[in-house]
């Protein structure tokens, strides 16, 4: 009887599975039978096509944060979030096609104005917003109207905001434009509560990206840093608002005292304060500043004024797909956003090996006669740096001149990669340099007794159990340790080797830059750390000089979805298919709460992505808080 068991066990799970597998063929087969008929709607539907009336007004109801590349999403994810209703949780809004969707406005007849919706609106560094101001400066000399509109304004929206002719804000609105800070979380006395031990390795003064996991508080040393680059971040936007809006620059509150005491005079009235300040040029309710716009632009059949979303009139004004013209040379734009780590990494963070490739492919591209790189990272491992480095070396020794575009940071490993380029071009408000490199470890000696638990065996050489973790649980030896260092001090000697030689200066003379330090493009460029400072088409058009080219598209590198992927985006890309599938609503969440998790969330992300394979990284973490 006991011979049969297995047999019956056997037959009994393989039961089942097949019943599984049976359920999700079927639903599998089910939810695509739905999508293709979704897709039959949404070909042969007439009600999603954008009508645009002979004089409407654009409005840029922008949702998310400003970025040079957006992070890589699941195509069926991305549509069922979208399609559902359900917010994204950290939306983006890519700056090129934000840029390219403006100019469009300004050539088109039928837009007259643009409304500066910005409720939504979340980060952007100040080299982004310029990029889109820029564009909005273009629009106005075109005669066209920019109206502003809001709430609230917080900093980042408020610098778009005075790009336009005219502020408005609702009568219980608020303008606070607070300055920038760096305010990190610190984890030793947590840490050290967990019973873990905490080795750090580097070499740099101011490289004060371990001290978060190190300290209670931030160094002397990090402040001074922090608070110099900081200080010229907001002098430069104080400059440029009050350039724009015709008022002074100590025009700022920057005490509590001075904002007290101008709030006292207006009896705490937060709108007659923004108005007397010249922030803003109007109060009006969302009714009357609707009328405006009727006056300005007609009125539809809504009882609204003539109108046309952002994405509306993106999708009618940028193609979905972009061909390439196989007969002209090109510049090519490869995009390195995020943090950098070893290995291949999908858009939105850096991989070492993935990036190469982008520019390996520009190298074989017979079209592309120059690359620029792109750059906006706070850096990572130093070997994936150094990969990519290597690469652009190749692209030189080819006779493709690369440029190194600085977008709003590129330190650490961020400038490592840029070093090797023939020119760095940087804003005056980059944040770069943070040439230094450290090395963290965790370990959990104290804690193992704790939790009871232990570790033991044997090898045929005290290095046994190096690469398996074993001092994870064991601790490091002071000799560890120094051999650790060691590493630390020859791979930081690299560093400054590698920039010594590619930017013609001595090892001293970067050295007495580098130490972790922390610049501004504007410092960078006195330090010859940058050659020139400028726009990233600035960036494109020295690229495509020392190319001598004259005529010449921009070809952007970008990694190549799969079949699957790419199906997925182009089905789920319509409205229609979107509108038909049910609403989701979202979920109610203490933001103050949020922000804790979310920062320490970040934080041990990071930690996460660190897989150098020598555990030598180059990062900047404080760099952050301009993006």
């Amino acid at each position: 009887m006991s011979e049969k068991k297995p047999g019956i066990l056997r037959r009994f799970f393989g039961g089942i599975w097949r019943a599984i597998s049976l359920v999700r063929h079927i639903t599998f087969n089910l939810i695509f039978a739905i999508l293709f008929i979704l897709i039959l709607v949404s070909i042969f539907s007439s009600d999603d096509k954008v009508k645009i009336p002979d004089s409407a007004a654009l409005i840029l109801n922008l949702s998310g944060d400003l970025v040079e590349e957006k992070r890589y999403i699941d195509p069926l994810d991305q549509v069922l979030n979208e399609g559902m209703g359900s917010q994204e949780e950290d939306p983006e809004i890519l700056v090129t096609d934000l840029v390219k969707t403006i100019q469009a406005a300004k050539k088109d007849e039928r837009i007259k104005a643009i409304v500066l919706d910005l409720s939504s609106f979340g980060r952007g560094s100040m080299d982004k917003l310029s990029m889109v101001g820029s564009a909005l400066q273009d629009f106005k000399a075109a005669g066209k109207k920019i109206m502003a509109t809001g709430d609230y304004y917080s900093q980042n929206q408020y610098f778009l905001a005075s790009y336009a002719d005219s502020i408005n804000l609702n009568p219980m609105g608020t303008v606070l434009l607070e300055g920038f800070g760096s305010y990190p979380m610190y984890y030793k006395s947590a840490l050290e509560k967990l019973k873990i031990t905490t080795h750090v390795f580097k070499v740099g003064t101011y490289k004060s990206a371990v001290e978060p996991f190190t300290r209670d508080t931030m160094s002397d040393e990090a402040k001074e840093a922090n608070k110099a680059w900081l200080d010229e971040l907001w002098a430069s936007y104080k400059q440029q608002v009050a350039e724009r809006r015709g008022f002074a620059v100590d025009n700022f509150d920057e005490t509590i005292v001075g904002l007290y005491q101008k709030l006292q005079a207006v009896n705490g009235d937060m709108t007659q304060y923004a108005l007397d300040a010249k922030l803003v040029d109007s109060i009006k309710s969302r009714e009357e500043f609707r009328q405006d716009l009727i006056a300005l632009v007609g009125e539809n059949e809504k009882h609204s004024f003539n109108q046309v979303q952002f994405k509306d009139y993106q999708d009618v004004v940028l193609p979905p797909v972009h061909y390439d013209n196989p007969l002209t040379e090109k510049v090519a734009v490869v995009v390195a956003r995020g943090t950098i780590i070893d290995g291949s990494a999908k858009a939105g963070t850096i991989g070492g090996d993935t990036t190469a490739a982008l520019l390996r492919r520009a190298r074989f591209d017979e079209k592309v006669k120059a690359v620029v790189l792109r750059i906006d990272s706070g850096g990572g491992s130093a070997f994936a740096s150094e990969i990519i480095g290597q690469e652009i070396k190749l692209l030189k020794a080819a006779g493709k001149p690369v440029i190194a575009s600085m977008g709003a940071v590129a330190a650490s490993g961020g400038y490592w990669i840029a070093a090797p380029a023939n020119e760095i071009w940087a804003s005056p408000t980059t944040i770069t340099g943070s040439i230094g490199i450290f090395g963290l470890f965790h370990t959990l000696e104290n804690a193992m007794p704790v939790l009871g638990l232990n570790i033991d065996g044997v090898g045929t050489s005290e290095l046994a159990g190096l690469s398996s973790g074993l001092p994870l649980f064991k601790g490091l030896t002071p000799d560890m340790s120094g051999i650790f260092q060691l590493m630390i001090n020859k791979g930081y000697d690299d560093f400054i080797g590698m920039v010594s030689e590619n930017r013609g200066m001595s090892k001293e003379a970067v050295d007495k830059v580098a130490q972790g330090r922390v610049w501004t493009g504007t410092k960078a460029l006195e330090f010859g750390l940058v050659d020139k400072l400028g726009t990233f088409d600035d960036a494109i058009a020295a690229a495509a000089e020392k190319a001598g080219l004259t005529q010449y598209d921009i070809k952007v590198m970008e990694q190549e979805l799969t079949p699957t992927e790419q199906l997925l985006r182009d089905m789920f890309a319509s409205s229609t298919v979107q509108a038909l599938l049910p609403d989701a609503k979202e979920s109610a969440f203490s933001p103050l709460l949020k922000n804790i998790v979310t920062q320490i969330n970040q934080d041990f992300k990071v930690l996460e992505q660190f897989n150098d394979p020598k555990g030598i990284y180059s990062v900047c973490m404080s760099c952050t808080a301009v993006n």
